[in-house]
């Protein structure tokens, strides 16, 4: 039998490092927007970098997906999710705009 430690699977370890990984990218927005710690546009450019970041450890430590050991067709589905994700925040922030535009 093989041991625990020889698996190659998720580990208790890998959980924990996604964890806080997970707490420290949610506390540094949330720090600089609380103490206001930058001007608006500097806050803004860090709270997407870092939930840029988080979505990818959430998907490494999380969901185990990687470019090694994934197959093609999940993260070709994946990649579609998220061009599909795009289309429709980019389509109602410009419907938004526009309402916004023409009410004005």
């Amino acid at each position: 039998m093989a041991s625990a430690q020889q698996q190659s699977g998720p580990t208790k370890r890998t959980y924990g490092i996604g964890l806080l990984l997970a707490i420290l990218l949610t506390a540094i927005p949330f720090s600089i927007v609380a103490f206001g710690l930058l001007p608006k546009v500097p806050s803004l450019i860090a709270i997407a970098v870092a939930a840029i970041i988080q979505v990818g450890v959430h998907l490494r430590f999380f969901l185990h997906l990687d470019f090694e050991h994934t197959p093609r067709e999940n993260l070709a589905a994946l990649f579609f999710a998220t061009f599909l994700i795009f289309i429709m925040v980019m389509g109602s922030l410009w419907i938004m705009f526009d309402l916004h535009h023409r009410m004005m």
